[in-house]
Formats: C-alpha cells, structure tokens, sequence
C-alpha cells in the first residue's frame, strides 16, 4: 500500500459525520513514552515468548509470516529477525524468499525510523546487499496505526507487548473510529485490547499469539468480550504469571502475563509462575510447557481444564482453590442474593472544593455531610478527620435549586472556576454544580462495613451510621445480615478467597477489593444462621479476633479439614 493510499484511508471514517481521525493519528506519532504506553521488554523474555510461540530457527522460517504490530524499539522484532535469518542462510535460497516472512507495525514515528535502520543494518551483516535490505526493510515495516492499517493475508505468528494506553489518553476522534472497528473494547478497556482482538483474527489456521500484557482483561469486566472471543475459536495453551518479576526494563504496577492463544481447538491450559529471568531457566521451562508429555510436578508446571466459558473469569490458581470456590458456589447465594448491597462511595471530579472541614463548610447544615476516606481506617477501626462533603442533592434525587440555599449557593458560586471545568459540567452546563455521583443522605445513617480498593488481605472496617463514603472506599450494607456477623464473615479467608479468584493482582501481590470482585463472595441465608453463631461471629469481629473469624466461619460453611488447610487454617 503506498502512503496516498493510507493516507486516503485514514480520511475516511467508518460512518458519516464523523471528524477526521488523521490528526489524531498524527498527534499519537509524535507522542511521548507514557502517552503511547511504551514498556520496554527485556531480551531474555522475548526469546521465552518466541520459543513459546513455537518460532524455532531449526524450522524453515522464511516459509511462515510473522507480524509484530507494535514495535517500538525492536524490542521483539529484532531477536524475530535474527532467527529468520539462521533459518534462511541453512535453507540456500535466495533473500527474495524473505519477502512475506516479517510484517511490522510501529505508530511512533522516532522509533519506526530508529528500528528501520537497525532492520537494514542486520540485513547487511547476514550478506543481503543494501538496496535488497532497503527493500526488505520498506516492505516489512509499516509505519501506522496498527488498529487502522490494512493488513492483507493471515500470520503464523503474531507476537509482542501491546501498548498500555488508557482511554483518556486518547484523542476522542480517535477512540470513536477505534470503537466502531473492534466490538471488544467495552467499559474502561484499554488499548491493548483491541491489539489482541485484531491480532487473533490475524491468525492463519494453528497460528500462534504470544503476547506479554497486563493481566487485567483475563478477570475484569472490560474483558469480558474479548474472553468470550478466545472461548468461541481460539485455545489458552500457556499462561504465565510474571507478577514481580524483572521482565521489563522498567518496573511496572500492572499484573503482566504471557498468554500463548492458538487459532485451534480448546484443551488443557499449562501455567507457570513467577519464572527465574535468565536464559537458562526460561529456555527450560519453555521446552517443559511445549512438551507432548505430561508435565512433571517438580518442574513447577500445572495444567487446568476448561479455562475459557464464554466471558467469564478465567481462574488459573490452585486446583484445591478452585474445587472449593466450584463447591462454594455451587451451595450458597452471590453475597447481594443474600440481602446485601454492595456499592462505591461519592466521586465528586473536585475534591479541593466539595471537601472540606466538615465544620468550616460555610453551607446550610443540610447541604453537607460527615464524610469517611481511606486515611480514617488506615488501624481497622474508623478515626474520623472532621472532614465532610458539600450535598448539592435533594432528597428527591435532583439538584437543589441554588436561590434557596443562599449560603451553599455562595460557597459554590466562589468556586465556580474549579467545578464548572470538570467534564461532567461541561456536558450538562446547567447542572454545573453536581457531584459525579449522586450523593444519597441516608447511606451516611446506615450502619455499614468500609472496604479500601488495593490490599494484601481483607480490610473490612465497621461504621456505626455516622459518616459517608468518599469514592476511595467501597461499602456494604445490608437489610438482613447484621453488620457485625456479616465483617467476621468477610474477615475470614473465605472473603479473601473469592476475591484473590477472581481479582486482577498489582505488583507486590495486592488485591484488587472493587464492587465486581466482592460480589462474587457467596454468603449463607441468615435465616439459616443460628443465634449461637450470630452472637459469636458477632463478638469475634468486636474483638478484632481473625483467627475466631476464620474459625467460626468455616464451620459456617462446613468446611472440610483439607478445605480449611487449602485456606491456611487449622485442621479440626
């Protein structure tokens, strides 16, 4: 395709009265590391993937295709092409059998041009003569938006590290073409994945993917269509957690894993752990998770039946976990079926002027409330800072109307500047002065359990009925259980088990304790709970007591004494 041809594709939208989207490809060009999401890989990865991938130099490369759809330095490309030209030199043939062997993309201009000459120079060293390289070189390469580009026919082998760029990043007319394309981007996705989306439908019958990306898409509810993608026509072969390991030049707070997904049937998935970083141990570990034999249980390779069902969660722990959140599930309600609420506390989109000293708020005293953030149960228990949020809600659920609140209207009107910018403002300006989030009086009154977002273990903390939640901490409340029962319950390793399930991770081995985890927790009926149990699970959470937390629970749910070992407690 020649550049007028891109470039008149590009000007042409997916559906009419659309703008342009060539500027906003143009403006991503020339970005800089964090807004094209640029993570460096390091070598001894790489050639873990390749081998994963099954791009061996002791095969005929040059009779496969490989496309690398982003990439950047050459980070991946590079070591790609020294085992194409191993392979090429023991073949004989003459460098016109390159031709179609090497697609790559790159939509950052600098970088495109620093790895073009680095493709050049490599083809020189293997014997190809300069105007043949150059050749080679402007074939193989594209410079472009992967996600527009067309890429005729179908590949081998698509491999690499997709590009980490969060939605907002994105100039808006771009997004909306990207949208209009890939049916997998849904709710907060990320880029990457779109770049999977397209990338498995690039792949030729047996075709293998091997990516290095964030984890989140394979648990999170934007992942949810891309999960049921890979369930419909494609088999999780190899899965492998890189959680604090040194696979990238730079330290990264995402969860990142490789995923090999081949275009074939479904099958057993292996899955490997936190791997040693060096060519030695990966090289061995990728014959082990290659091998036709059954892998041994010293090599530290697992394999799991049916990974993929449609868009939900993948679980890839423990075997004995897994059978008891299956038993779990299978015996007692979603946590929300039993009566309880979960939710996520005020965003307010500016905080320096909805939040405040509660007592120096200068509103009408029914225009604010006390409000609780993450630093308040930081030790377990709530120590309130005296801050409050300013209420611009009725009890009705609409906005107040400002001439009759003369104090909360000149408090606002003084920080007009700061509120009308937010987004929210300016799509509704008459609503300027709203909250993000509906603020609902009568949740600060009701008794509730406080949970944080990033924990290593369950942070569950008790509010009488005072205060509201800030959009920092999520909430449960409850008609039927009582809340001090219900957070010995949730102190338990069961809470934790359902959420480490289902949960994306961080670096450091954090939790992710958000709304779309926590309802995965199933919980008795409390009607069948007895009085003796309800007083005890009551004392127990009174007492800050985890161990009689974990113990009453687990007789709650009548766990076995190896369903109690597989939580870490005490055998009976």
């Amino acid at each position: 395709m020649t550049d007028i041809d891109l470039a008149t594709m590009l000007r042409e939208p997916s559906f009419p009265g659309l703008c342009p989207v060539t500027d906003a490809v143009e403006s991503m060009a020339n970005a800089g590391i964090e807004e094209r999401g640029a993570i460096f890989t390091r070598r001894e990865v790489v050639e873990f993937i390749l081998d994963l991938a099954g791009y061996d130099a002791a095969s005929p490369l040059h009779t496969r295709r490989l496309l690398e759809p982003s990439f950047g330095h050459g980070d991946f490309l590079l070591p790609a092409i020294d085992r194409l030209l191993v392979a090429w030199k023991r073949s004989g043939v003459g460098s016109d059998a390159l031709l179609d062997a090497i697609r790559g993309v790159e939509l950052h201009r600098a970088s495109f041009n620093r790895t073009h000459a680095l493709v050049v120079q490599k083809l020189r060293v293997a014997g190809i003569r300069l105007r043949d390289a150059e050749s080679l070189a402007d074939r193989w390469l594209m410079q472009g938006d992967f996600l527009l580009v067309p890429l005729p026919g179908k590949f081998d082998v698509v491999i690499g590290n997709p590009p980490y760029v969060r939605q907002e990043l994105i100039p808006n007319a771009l997004m909306v073409e990207y949208r209009s394309r890939y049916r997998t981007i849904y709710d907060r996705a990320d880029i990457y994945i779109p770049f999977i989306e397209r990338s498995l439908s690039l792949l030729a019958k047996k075709g293998q993917l091997g990516f290095i990306c964030a984890d989140r898409w394979m648990k999170n509810r934007y992942g949810g269509p891309l999960r049921a993608m890979v369930a419909d026509g494609f088999h999780l072969s190899v899965y492998v957690d890189m959680v604090d390991t040194p696979a990238f030049h730079q330290e990264v707070v995402a969860y990142p894993a490789i995923t090999i997904i081949g275009c074939e049937k479904s099958g057993l998935t292996r899955v490997a752990l936190q791997p040693e970083i060096s060519d030695s141990a990966l090289s061995q570990l990728a014959a082990t998770l290659r091998s036709p034999e059954t892998p041994l249980l010293a090599s530290g390779v697992r394999e799991i039946q049916a990974v993929t069902s449609g868009a939900e969660p993948w679980i890839l722990d423990s075997s004995d976990q897994l059978a008891l959140v299956r038993r779990l599930e299978s015996e007692f309600p979603l946590i929300e079926d039993a009566g309880c609420k979960i939710g996520i506390g005020v965003a307010t989109g500016a905080d320096k002027a909805f939040i405040g000293n509660f007592d120096a708020l200068d509103v009408e005293e029914n225009r604010k409330l006390p409000l609780v953030m993450t630093r308040d149960i930081m030790d377990g228990s709530v120590k309130w800072r005296g801050l409050g949020v300013v209420n611009p809600f009725g009890d009705d659920g609409k906005l107040v109307k400002l001439d009759q609140f003369p104090k909360l209207k000149r408090y606002l009107e003084e920080r007009r500047g700061l509120i009308a910018g937010r987004h929210v403002a300016q799509k509704a300006p008459a609503n300027w002065y709203r909250t993000i989030d509906r603020i609902y009086p009568e949740l600060a009154e009701e008794p509730k359990l406080l949970i944080p977002d990033i924990k290593g273990a369950a942070h569950i903390v008790y509010e009488e009925g005072r205060l509201y939640p800030h959009h920092n901490l999520y909430f449960i409340t409850s008609d039927t259980w009582e809340m001090r029962a219900l957070q010995a319950v949730l102190l338990s390793g069961i809470a934790r088990l359902f959420v480490a399930t289902y949960s994306t991770r961080m670096r450091g081995g954090y939790l992710r304790f958000q709304a779309q985890y926590l309802r995965r927790i199933r919980l008795p009926d409390w009607k069948v709970v007895t009085p003796k149990m309800r007083q005890a699970l009551k004392k127990a959470a009174e007492a800050s007591d985890v161990e009689a937390c974990n113990n009453l629970t687990f007789d709650l749910y009548g766990l076995s004494a190896q369903e109690r070992a597989t939580l870490g407690g005490a055998e009976k």
